[in-house]
């Protein structure tokens, strides 16, 4: 619970002998919104690897380009979406209504879309709608918080997302079990709960969430002029060292992710899991993002975002040496397996809130949305290079020698992002950026 101090800002008050950090309210509001519309969405991409590859016939490389494309196009308009947000004294719901919108828009498309271009424009069209929705939903969520607490809330509104994350494949199982049209039924009914989303997004979700912090340049570590002077654009963003630090490092990271998609085909292959159990894979992942994502955003406002950040990834090199080792290791081959997906999910809960509050904590409240489109942009792009580049190598070398390489790469450049990083912190800013 909070009480306004002498500043007019949010403070936290002591109960029965405790410091109670409560999330604002804004913050599980949107948590229901991303909660519903991950059930939606991950319907969809639990089975969409499947039916590619499997149904329509997609070589990896063809998977590769498509799954570039699911990723890659909400990235090129994250930027759109921030500046949108900003614009106009912050039309930050705005933009995330229509973003949300539009992805539910897409959702009965895919009962129509049989072949390859067809199903990619569709894909491309959902991604548009994240793309719009994703920097001002962040928005939002910063400036209902404090920041000493954004990693906590960040962490709050990851796990509920990944609730419906959980719920996903779940449902598409269930729905593959008793449909007789498997596939369509799934989209159908992921329609269905996508629209509930917007629905709840507009009616839940106020439009200007009471502002957190008093005085937001002690926030942001920006030079003053960047933050007052006239048109906020990219590029005044990039000119503050710490973003383009940050930035830079998730770009560099990004290269050498492999997207979700691929790893739960890899472990399809690798460790022969039956076909009808494929939807339940991004249950492991899911289940230990859920678990982390809170714990994680906790120590991350007392660590360092940055810092857990780069730990993040090293859970993710993890990951892929276990893929590697296996299933030709002395365990059972499930035991690697769950392992997998534990250290996949602890990739993401010291990863995707973080670097959205470490972002936060780098730029004024007018260019909050961009500053957050800009590092998401840069990421998302370069996760759409590393699952082309991914795909053509599994289609060339096979998944073994494609992963050793990814892994290779990750590998080397985290110490690099470590070294980078480091260099760029303040020590005042240390325990909150």
């Amino acid at each position: 619970m909070y009480l306004a101090d002498s500043r007019g800002a949010p403070a936290a008050v002591e109960h029965r002998g405790r410091r109670w950090a409560a999330v604002p309210g804004t913050v599980l509001a949107l948590g229901a919104v991303s909660l519903i519309t991950d059930v939606s969405a991950e319907m969809v991409t639990a089975v969409l690897p499947l039916y590619l590859v499997s149904g329509l016939g997609l070589s990896p490389l063809g998977f590769g380009v498509l799954d570039g494309v699911y990723n890659g196009v909400g990235a090129l308009v994250r930027l759109a979406g921030g500046h949108l947000a900003d614009g106009g004294g912050g039309r930050h719901k705005a933009v995330a209504v229509a973003g949300y919108g539009l992805s539910a828009l897409c959702k009965p498309l895919l009962l129509f879309a049989h072949t390859l271009p067809v199903i990619g424009a569709v894909l491309a069209l959902d991604r548009t709608g994240k793309g719009l929705r994703t920097a001002p939903r962040d928005a939002l969520i910063s400036l209902a918080t404090p920041s000493e607490r954004r990693g906590r809330a960040f962490g709050v509104h990851r796990a509920m997302d990944t609730t419906g994350a959980l719920c996903g494949p779940v449902l598409a199982f269930l729905v593959l079990g008793v449909a007789a049209e498997g596939y369509d039924a799934v989209f159908t009914v992921s329609s269905c709960v996508a629209a509930l989303g917007v629905v709840v997004l507009v009616l839940f979700v106020p439009g200007r969430p009471a502002r957190a912090d008093a005085n937001v340049s002690a926030d942001a570590d920006v030079p003053g002029s960047a933050a007052s002077s006239g048109p906020l654009r990219v590029t005044a963003l990039l000119r503050m060292p710490g973003v383009r630090r940050l930035a830079a490092c998730a770009v560099l990271l990004g290269l050498t992710t492999v997207s979700d998609s691929f790893v739960y085909l890899l472990l399809q292959r690798r460790f022969e899991v039956p076909a009808q159990w494929f939807p339940l894979l991004p249950l492991g992942t899911a289940a230990a993002f859920l678990l982390l994502a809170v714990p994680a955003g906790v120590v991350a406002d007392r660590i360092g975002r940055r810092r857990s950040f780069l730990l993040g990834h090293l859970a993710l090199l993890g990951a892929y040496g276990l893929v590697l080792a296996a299933p030709g290791g002395p365990l059972p081959v499930m035991v690697p397996a769950v392992a997998v997906l534990v250290l996949h999910g602890a990739f993401y809960a010291a990863t995707d809130g973080v670097l959205a509050a470490a972002v936060t904590g780098l730029v004024p409240e007018a260019m909050r949305a961009r500053g957050l489109a800009l590092v998401g942009t840069g990421q998302a792009l370069a996760r759409f290079a590393c699952s082309i580049a991914f795909g053509a190598a599994w289609t060339a070398w096979g998944d073994g020698p494609a992963l050793a390489v990814a892994a290779a790469g990750l590998a080397i450049s985290t110490p690099v992002a470590i070294a980078a990083l480091r260099s760029s912190a303040r020590p005042s800013r240390r325990r909150t950026t």
